[in-house]
């Protein structure tokens, strides 16, 4: 009898406890216990809360620094030009990847040595070239930025690295073997490189950027460009008989012991990032929003209003919660500012005089006989 009384009142609880935890399975929230899943949100594109993508356009100054023939030549510089265009996706706050394209041209000089230096004088080279890649992008200050710094910051350093594949055209022209001429018949050296697999090139370099605005970043970027090839100087294909010094083609590769001619670009961008979010991912810092908002916590004032609307009866019970705002002076009150009546006669203990006993309001609250 008495195990049957305990599973019948145990029985609600179960099928509650059961009904309180049981798992959700939709489309919508899989996996979720049907209990405070009400805030419940997806995790997908929707849910982002940072903008991630944005397009960079920029161009600047482009120079051939360590090659045969160089920008810097006679305590003189050759200018060039280079811009490019990329399409910028930030995967995290410190790490971001870009599709860039790069379009440039730069101006190189350099003499021979000896009696093939005095007969060709000054040689000069022009290099166009174009170059598609992947360039991966760390934000140096999100990487190592004080979590206690609760101040927005609008400067970031950034690193840079990537490689691809380039085309380029190069001319060079002196005043003995590579110049116009019918007699003997001379032309200036040309040489053109397809886009192809091994015309494959690296970079690294260095950025500053400013955070304008939530639509806008300005930045000033210098790059190295890797080539890995040298020819890009326009000195010369880059077979046997220009290292063999008993061959009788002009030694211009042989100016430099490297068989790598290298740029370098220097270049002022700007950001247009993309998305109807208020930040972009490359300006915040997880941890730092963290710590903000501890310190806010920490520092807020916890301000408690209690009895907001009086005790207009002064019973001891806020109007707030006061079911019964008009209790006579001096009667005793539940939890709720309702009069007690103990014998539940209909005459409060205030008034009864006989406050154990039920009776009538009229012989107030004792029995008539």
């Amino acid at each position: 009898m008495k195990l049957g009384l305990l599973l019948l009142a145990t029985l609600p609880i179960a099928a509650y406890a059961q009904d309180s935890i049981a798992v959700t399975s939709n489309d919508m929230y899989p996996n979720t216990f049907s209990s405070g899943s009400a805030n419940v949100q997806p995790f997908n594109s929707k849910a982002k809360r940072f903008n991630d993508w944005s397009i960079s356009v920029g161009g600047g100054a482009a120079f051939m620094v360590h090659s045969d023939l160089t920008s810097f030549y006679d305590k003189k510089v050759n200018w060039g030009y280079n811009s490019y265009v990329s399409l910028d996706k930030q995967i995290t706050h410190v790490f971001g990847m870009s599709l860039i394209y790069q379009r440039g041209e730069t101006t190189q000089k350099a003499q021979l040595e000896g009696a093939a230096g005095v007969a060709g004088g000054v040689a000069e080279a022009n290099t166009k070239f174009n170059q598609i890649g992947l360039l991966g992008d760390v934000n140096f200050s999100n990487l190592l930025r004080r979590v206690d710094n609760h101040s927005p910051f609008r400067w970031a350093l950034h690193g840079y690295a990537g490689f691809g594949f380039m085309n380029f055209d190069t001319s060079l022209h002196d005043n003995n073997e590579f110049r116009w001429s019918t007699s003997p018949a001379r032309i200036p050296l040309f040489i053109k490189q397809k886009l192809e697999f091994n015309s494959l090139y690296f970079q690294f370099g260095t950025g500053v950027k400013y955070n304008v605005s939530k639509l806008i970043d300005i930045e000033a970027r210098a790059m190295y460009i890797i080539s890995g090839d040298d020819e890009f100087d326009g000195g010369g294909y880059a077979g046997p008989d220009d290292y063999n010094p008993a061959s009788k083609v002009s030694k211009y590769n042989m100016i430099s012991k490297k068989r790598s001619d290298n740029a370098l670009t220097v270049n002022l961008g700007v950001s247009f990032k993309l998305g109807k979010h208020l930040s972009h991912l490359a300006w915040h810092d997880p941890l730092q929003e963290a710590y903000y908002r501890m310190n806010v916590l920490e520092n807020k004032e916890a301000d408690f209003v209690v009895c907001e609307k009086g005790d207009l009866d002064n019973d001891g019970v806020c109007d707030d919660w006061d079911r019964q705002l008009d209790t006579p002076a001096g009667a005793r009150v539940d939890g709720a500012g309702v009069a007690l009546d103990m014998d539940l006669d209909g005459v409060i203990d205030l008034y009864d005089k006989c406050v154990t006993v039920p009776g009538p309001v009229e012989n107030n609250g004792c029995p008539t006989n």
